[in-house]
């Protein structure tokens, strides 16, 4: 049985920072990053707010999305969140 996937992208508080991610269990990982039990980029910059996800048919497909989405430019990323979340609401809540 093979597992979803996804990619997400998460700011800080003052939306400053976007931080793009993927991992196969949602929930679980933006309650890492939250709680901040993750070392790393999120944790030094303060990243909790999901403001962006899409699920994936795989982690593999996950993975390849989350490659492109980081190679595009902040303005694409922008535009993701937007057509999701145009007031860029922390979506964790909704989960």
């Amino acid at each position: 049985m093979q597992k979803h996937g996804y990619v997400y992208i998460l700011s800080n508080p003052g939306r400053t920072v976007l931080y793009t991610g993927v991992t196969s269990n949602l929930i679980r990982r933006i309650h890492q990053h939250k709680t901040k039990s993750a070392p790393g980029f999120t944790k030094r910059y303060n990243c909790t707010d999901l403001l962006w996800w899409q699920q994936s048919d795989s982690i593999d497909s996950a993975i390849t999305r989350e490659k492109q989405i980081k190679a595009g430019s902040r303005k694409k990323k922008v535009a993701l969140i937007e057509e999701m979340n145009p007031e860029w609401r922390d979506l964790s809540e909704t989960l």
